[in-house]
């Protein structure tokens, strides 16, 4: 089964371009299928890891949280079983 793990957060004003930076700067830790960073207005920064795994439950790794001044809230954490693919 294909689970995708998604990571967002909103960076504090003004410290959009320093929240990509650390999260460029993580290490992908395992190996995913796939890892793409994505950045938004508003300081928005998403991590998006696809991972095989054989069940739902299977623990993956996640970025962490970044330092606590470079958010504007906390961050924010999905994962999704893949159902169909087009």
């Amino acid at each position: 089964m294909i689970i995708a793990q998604m990571w967002e957060a909103r960076a504090a004003e003004g410290r959009g371009g320093e929240l990509l930076a650390w999260v460029r700067e993580q290490p992908v830790v395992g190996e995913p299928l796939r890892y793409e960073i994505l950045s938004a207005e508003g300081g928005r920064v998403l991590a998006i890891t696809w991972w095989e795994v054989p069940t739902e439950a299977e623990a993956l790794p996640e970025l962490p949280a970044p330092p606590p001044e470079l958010l504007g809230r906390p961050v924010h954490r999905w994962r999704f079983t893949s159902r169909e693919v087009r």
